[in-house]
């Protein structure tokens, strides 16, 4: 095909092609055990986390001797004031953070990497992000879900040859799927890849391209044409960002994390050699999805560092600002916020170290537990956040440059606050990592009985489907309704001062209970199942504080017998699993008494125009233009702004 010939236009998509798409991409079978996948099924499988696996000590050596350099260099070059005033990190930090390596955590040493475990990964980025969240963002962009990641799970022996030693020194790199017009549904991705000799030729346009700005290596996602000898279909290429034709057109700007090179970059007619293409055609969205897993677990990362500050913000203010003669930290208004936040990031702490030994442990299927932790990490913290500024009171709502003029401590926690704020859509929204847990969660079901509600399935099919579910739900029923978790002396080994026994005991009684749920909604709704997606992310919400809850007591039982604040980490899971069981019963209540199908009554009424008249009285500030920028294919008509660091 010539590479002349004009890209394809957006492609048509129904639901039920998109939903197809979306299914080929994930990874259809369990080879190795997973703790939540059990765990929604109704089974505690406590003895896949517990005792709480542990890095090595070379790795934890290799590990902690970075963290000092990086804790230097962050606490004496990062100036977080003038990063956020002037919206962008000094090219003299991101230089320094080449040379120390920052850049090749995850990669290999062989190729000039420093080969630190997902944990360390995690801690550092964690360090970073919290001297200033934007180079947490620049480097988990970069090896997370950038050129590293993709090429380590998928790339060929002269691939990784080729581009990891530039990605752990020199070169920055990003990961482009997002396009104007396409989010979370990739089956209308319109950026297209078309064979022509040894080349494939790239048009298109990619919006919300972290570190696109400044990146020298890009990972893009696009739609091969099927056609004789070739395959088709979504597709992942590394592409060089010098190469002609591609042009950074606009470096966008955001409420929070205002240091980030995020920008819009159009491709017109670029040359990228068959070579550069990474796995086979159509295999793109299988490994975004795949480099997602893991590349996910970043954002927890963050969202612990973030835990951590405002714990440590709340209780040096709490404690100097008085009200009505006593620190305020001792009025129960109080006191309650700063309780929920240091139970919480205990909590956040927990989940994440222990979803990132697993994936260092690689014996264990964590697609589940990595979206868990994305999902419960990026809301909690949020909250946390929140309760911070209120507990700030206005000097919350104050910026930290504001309070530092006027002679104050510049405590940035509003900013803490717009910055967390991207997280609940980072990297599969909160809406989205519910859908996608859900399917995941119910996966053992569709497999015996998804023929059974599926409407294009023939009656013979049908038939068959219904005699497996009946052998499957004659053997799984009767196993929900008693276990451990109703015997008094079950997990006596989490019993000491503090009792969390009791806790463990309760999960298990829970887990069984939403097991039978879930039934209980596939049983009333059948194929509709997919469409009750309050009911849906409910049961993953359900899912998340248990999974939470099991990963709180098993980190304390770790540090007990490390004897590293064991009693106090005891007292920390003991409050926040009381605190999860409050949101856990009520999730349970919302699950069948809820406005869920009055709220679809209105929707139809606000998008059909019935209550237009609830508008008047306004003016709308916005400014013109339509909602979804153009991306036809075609020439760049804009200043190129790509800023390569070097």
């Amino acid at each position: 095909m010539s590479a002349s010939t004009t890209p394809s236009a957006r492609p048509a998509v129904t639901e039920r092609e998109a939903r197809e798409v979306a299914e080929a991409a994930r990874e259809q079978h369990w080879r190795k055990p997973s703790f939540a996948k059990e765990l929604f099924l109704g089974r505690f499988r406590l003895d896949l986390i517990h005792p709480h696996p542990l890095p090595s000590d070379e790795a934890s050596q290799r590990g902690e001797e970075f963290l000092a350099k990086l804790r230097d260099f962050v606490e004496t070059k990062v100036d977080a004031a003038l990063i956020e005033r002037e919206a962008r990190i000094p090219d003299e930090v991101i230089d320094g953070l080449k040379e120390l390596g920052a850049f090749g955590m995850k990669i290999d040493t062989k190729y000039g990497g420093l080969g630190l475990t997902q944990v360390y990964y995690n801690k550092a980025l964690s360090l970073a992000g919290s001297a200033s969240p934007a180079i947490g963002v620049l480097l988990s962009a970069h090896q997370s879900i950038g050129v590293p990641q993709p090429l380590k799970l998928f790339g060929t022996q002269e691939q990784k040859e080729r581009f990891l030693p530039r990605c752990a020194r020199t070169d920055i790199s990003a990961f482009l799927l997002t396009e104007p017009d396409v989010g979370s549904d990739p089956a209308r991705l319109a950026t297209s890849a078309v064979p022509d000799g040894d080349d494939y030729v790239l048009d298109g346009v990619k919006l919300w391209t972290t570190n696109g700005v400044v990146a020298d290596l890009l990972v893009v996602m696009a739609r091969v044409p099927k056609s004789e000898g070739h395959k088709g279909g979504i597709t992942a290429f590394v592409v060089e960002t010098n190469a002609p034709g591609v042009t950074v057109e606009n470096r966008n700007a955001f409420m929070g994390l205002r240091g980030i090179e995020n920008g819009v970059t159009r491709f017109h007619q670029v040359r990228v050699p068959a070579a550069n293409r990474v796995g086979e055609e159509g295999q793109g969205l299988k490994i975004a999805l795949t480099t997602l897993n893991t590349g996910r677990l970043s954002l927890p990362a963050s969202c612990v560092a973030a835990g951590k500050l405002c714990l440590k913000i709340a209780r040096e203010w709490s404690a100097a600002r008085e009200q009505w003669g006593k620190p305020i930290a001792h009025h129960e208004a109080v006191g309650s916020k700063i309780s929920f936040i240091a139970a919480t990031t205990f909590a956040l702490e927990a989940v994440t170290d222990l979803a990132s030994q697993m994936a260092d442990e690689d014996r264990n299927d964590i697609r589940i537990e990595g979206a868990l932790a994305k999902l419960y990490a990026s809301e909690m913290a949020w909250l946390v956040a929140d309760e911070l500024v209120q507990i700030r009171g206005g000097r919350g709502f104050e910026t930290a440059e504001s309070l530092r003029a006027r002679g104050e401590r510049g405590v940035p926690a509003e900013q803490l606050l717009r910055d967390l704020r991207i997280n609940r859509i980072f990297e599969g929204s909160t809406e989205i990592m519910h859908l996608l847990i859900a399917r995941e969660a119910v996966d053992a079901h569709l497999s015996v009985a998804g023929d059974l509600i599926d409407p294009e399935k023939s009656l013979g099919d049908k038939a068959k489907a219904g005699a497996n579910a009946g052998v499957f739900y004659a053997k799984w029923l009767p196993k929900l309704v008693a276990g451990p978790g109703q015997l008094p002396a079950t997990y006596s080994e989490f019993k000491h001062e503090v009792d969390l026994s009791g806790h463990l005991r309760y999960v298990e009684r829970t887990a069984r209970k939403l097991a039978r749920s879930t039934f209980y909604g596939m049983s009333r709704w059948q194929g509709r199942m997919e469409s009750k997606q309050g009911f849906l992310g409910r049961i993953v919400d359900i899912g998340a504080e248990l999974f939470a809850m099991s990963a709180a007591c098993v980190r304390a039982e770790l540090l007990r017998g490390q004897g590293d604040h064991g009693r106090e980490a005891y007292q920390l899971a003991d409050i926040f699993c009381r605190q999860s069981r409050i949101r856990i019963e009520e999730l349970f209540n919302r699950l069948w008494t809820n406005t869920d199908d009055l709220d679809r009554k209105v929707v139809k009424g606000v998008l059909s125009g019935t209550y237009e008249w609830l508008e008047r009285g306004i003016v709308d500030p916005s400014g013109e233009g339509p909602w979804i920028a153009d991306a036809t294919p075609g020439p760049s008509q804009k200043e190129n702004v790509h800023r390569p660091i070097r």
